[in-house]
């Protein structure tokens, strides 16, 4: 099937999954390869994505699907994009300033401290992120780019309706986290997180698939992140 026809199918049966209780991740049997190709992507896909700050209707959509298995996390994307800004860039470069990209946060323990964040441009480059605290409750904005999620892969394909993009998240690289409290995920573990965008197309507009009621700027509003619960 073709990812149009796919994503108009998406559009009616998955648009109404802004601000869901919890949003699921589900077991697979499948293997997953990380090529950017989601004709073979068995799970159900969620969104569209809106304005992260109102709920707003995004010029372009994007949808986000996600996966595990017992080692990995697997996230796909499916963004839509007339106009595809940025270039191939070096591991852990700034692309969030610059680049059109997706984002995923995880903070597997909830309590808005050691929690990642991962971005991938249409390009398939990347960076890794460890939050250790932004709040002046912990001690203030301390991040940092050393932390490298060991065996992460992520690819970008372009099409002609925009790019996907594909993550693979090792499980056993969020162990190495300091204080991050995480435990091997099972059929009920509930993570805190979100699934976001950044398009820098012919209007920028900062996207996500939960947005925040408070209205604040930027996406590290971690007492606001979505529930992604662990399903069988």
């Amino acid at each position: 099937m073709k990812i149009s026809a796919i994503i108009t199918f998406l559009i009616f049966t998955c648009s109404a999954t802004n601000y869901s209780q919890t949003i699921p991740i589900h077991k697979t049997n499948e293997k997953i390869n990380i090529d950017g190709d989601l004709s073979d992507w068995k799970t159900s896909f969620l969104g569209p994505f809106v304005i992260h700050n109102s709920g707003e209707s995004a010029t372009q959509n994007t949808f986000v699907s996600l996966a595990w298995n017992d080692q990995n996390l697997y996230i796909a994307y499916h963004s839509d994009d007339s106009k595809i800004v940025g270039t191939p860039q070096k591991k852990d470069a700034s692309i969030f300033n610059t680049d059109d990209l997706v984002e995923f946060f995880i903070d597997p323990d909830g309590d808005s401290q050691n929690y990642l964040e991962i971005g991938v441009n249409a390009f398939s480059s990347n960076y890794d992120l460890l939050l250790k605290c932004i709040s002046p409750n912990c001690g203030g904005w301390n991040t940092t780019m050393s932390f490298d999620i060991a065996g992460l892969e992520t690819v970008s394909k372009i099409t002609s309706e925009g790019y996907n993009t594909e993550i693979k998240i090792p499980f056993s690289s969020l162990k190495t986290i300091k204080n991050g409290n995480f435990n091997q995920p099972k059929a009920g573990t509930k993570w805190k997180g979100n699934a976001f965008r950044i398009d820098y197309g012919n209007t920028t507009e900062y996207l996500a698939l939960q947005y925040h009621k408070s209205l604040k700027h930027g996406f590290h509003q971690p007492e606001e992140f979505a529930v992604f619960e662990f399903m069988e």
